[in-house]
């Protein structure tokens, strides 16, 4: 709709300018409303008030029955009426006809209505969720997860070839300190100085509760468990006490240069468990990677990269590290290797970028999504890599999302102070299936819902708001099937859905011959849709499409609850059962864009 009225703009004015539409917030200010009157106002001189109401009658003349002279024909006529309204801006009504047209396209579409070519030609590399092997999956990856998903999807929704990338830290510090902690359980209780003389006992102290080591028949969870709390104990003795932070650092150095048969053993097991309970939760919340790169596999590129421009002065030496000079570029300056001799972070990335380069030929992006606590890091390195890769670092973008908080204050967590998404989900789980105990549902049914609606409360709390600002989580209001949630979206779906099912039951069929002679807001909202995905896609902002939904979900509702829909002696029922058909298929598309399933019932 936004391009037959700028497409009738065009017409009238001549001037280049830029002339925004968009869809009016309220229905009192039109259906649609244009700003081109201020531009138009700044270049002629004159009150943009005044070039609005020119432009409007002008438009009127043409495109509204208002006018006795128009000069078009009554196919091009396609506005009820266009008005200007302080302090310029243009609104437009549409005639109802235009939203009822929309209807037939979207049952036609079906799946792919709302799918435009505004990225075609684009390949797009998403970078995301990159949890680390020995440590668990946190809320934090879930986070990435949710956006970078989502992202991907709406990328792929504008036209553009995705290509998803999952980046797994399966060597470094973290590796270490859980191997060391896996050690104290496998080797007798010890004790050693800690800092001002006081001793600190390393072992199997019950209170950090490591415990024995897992058997291979073990349960995967229970494996996972086991690292955490490994993981948690190395992380207090590597802060707590000298004597094991050099022997965390040593076992480091043993990784990466595999020296030691015991550690490598150890290495070995704790990293298949990891990824093999990475899968698990990959295929819970819907992803699938093109490609998992390894933080070990790009670790001699890396080096090697950051050796070489050594040399060349991009880099420098101090205290024995190789450092990148930040300040120099208003940046602040960052080990790449230390001196200790072992790279960092930062010279993985680089390897990382020349990985990723090969991957795919042609991209035109590359974004990676983690917490925006990493913004000043990613700053510095794409900094280095304009030295590096130039081209590759033009398309290079780092997307920096908040962090989750529990509204309720904390949420307990099974290890240290990491909340594992594991947990997240089963409290969620938990919940809903409190919520849906006494629905007269099979067992079958009940996982579904349970599944279904926990991953899809837990996505929208994140999606709903935009990228960047920290998540308030309240677990109450995130499974409500009232108000700004995922069930309730979900819940409109399956509402509708029950409400065909009445009218295929009472044979009331789906038929556009008898239209009502006014349109619903139901209509207008569906006409959006399409609009709201190619904003998305623009400004890389997957609330857009949340905040669309939720505006639709309460739209359709409110006409649920004043018109009977299904009515065998009603002959506008026809129609509305399929207004009720074209809001189902919007509503699923939607949530399959933000990357949340539609259960069956609820």
């Amino acid at each position: 709709m936004t391009e037959k009225i700028l497409k009738i703009l065009k017409s009238i004015i001549k001037e280049n300018v830029d002339m925004g539409v968009s869809a009016s917030e309220k229905l009192g200010f039109g259906h649609y409303s244009s700003n081109v009157a201020f531009k138009l106002a700044k270049i002629q001189g004159r009150s943009p008030l005044k070039v609005a109401n020119e432009l409007a009658e002008k438009i009127n003349d043409s495109y509204s029955p208002i006018r006795a002279n128009r000069r078009m024909g009554d196919s091009e006529v396609i506005f009820e009426k266009v008005e200007a309204a302080v302090p310029g801006f243009i609104n437009f009504w549409l005639k109802p006809e235009e939203f009822q047209k929309e209807l037939p396209v979207i049952l036609k579409n079906k799946d792919k209505y709302g799918k435009n070519n505004n990225l075609k030609g684009q390949k797009i590399l998403v970078d995301y969720t990159d949890p680390n092997p020995f440590k668990e999956f946190h809320i934090g990856h879930l986070m990435s997860n949710a956006i970078g998903e989502s992202l991907c999807r709406i990328f792929e929704w504008n036209g553009a070839k995705v290509v998803r990338v999952c980046y797994q830290g399966d060597v470094g510090l973290h590796v270490a300190k859980t191997i060391w902690g896996i050690l104290q359980d496998i080797n007798p209780v010890r004790s050693r100085p800690a800092e001002g003389g006081a001793t600190v006992t390393l072992g199997r102290p019950a209170s950090n509760g490591v415990n024995s080591f897992p058997k291979d028949s073990a349960k995967l969870s229970e494996k996972i468990a086991y690292i955490g709390r490994a993981y948690v104990l190395g992380s207090q003795r590597y802060e707590d006490n000298k004597c094991a932070a050099e022997e965390i650092k040593d076992i480091n150095k043993k990784v990466f240069d595999g020296s030691d048969k015991d550690i490598n053993n150890l290495y070995k097991k704790g990293k298949k468990w990891s990824l093999e309970h990475f899968d698990e939760v990959y295929e819970k919340l819907g992803t699938k990677f093109d490609h998992f790169i390894l933080e070990s596999s790009v670790i001699s590129d890396g080096e090697k990269i950051v050796r070489e421009f050594l040399k060349k002065g991009i880099f420098e030496e101090s205290e024995g590290a190789v450092i990148f000079k930040g300040e120099k570029y208003g940046l602040h300056t960052r080990v790449f290797i230390s001196s200790q001799g072992l790279p960092t972070y930062e010279t993985k990335d680089i390897g990382l970028a020349k990985k990723k380069m090969g991957l795919e030929k042609g991209l035109t992006s590359s974004l990676v999504v983690t917490a925006n606590e990493q913004n000043a890091y990613f700053q510095v390195v794409f900094k280095a890599l304009k030295f590096i890769f130039p081209e590759y670092a033009k398309i290079s973008k780092h997307i920096g999302h908040g962090m989750m908080r529990f509204a309720s204050g904390k949420m307990s967590s099974r290890s240290g102070n990491i909340i594992t998404a594991e947990s997240l989900m089963e409290e969620i789980e938990k919940l809903v299936e409190a919520k849906i105990a006494e629905q007269k549902l099979t067992e079958k049914e009940k996982k579904e819902i349970k599944d279904v609606v926990s991953i899809g409360a837990i996505k929208y709390s994140i999606l709903r708001q935009a990228i960047g600002g920290d998540i308030i989580f309240d677990f109450e209001k995130s499974i409500s099937f009232e108000g700004d949630s995922g069930p309730y979206l979900q819940y409109a779906y399956t509402r509708a859905k029950s409400i065909l099912e009445k009218a295929k039951a009472e044979k009331v069929k789906p038929l556009l011959k008898v239209m009502t002679s006014d349109v619903s807001e139901v209509e207008t909202m569906l006409c959006r849709f399409s609009e709201t995905v190619e904003r998305a896609g623009k400004e890389q902002a997957p609330h857009y499409i949340a905040t669309y939904l939720i505006e639709l979900a309460r739209i359709f509702n409110a006409y649920y609850a004043k018109v009977k829909i299904v009515d065998v002696k009603d002959k506008y029922s026809p129609y509305k059962v399929v207004l009720t058909s074209a809001f189902m298929q919007v509503m699923k598309n939607g949530l399959e864009i933000l990357g949340i399933k539609v259960p069956e019932r609820m």
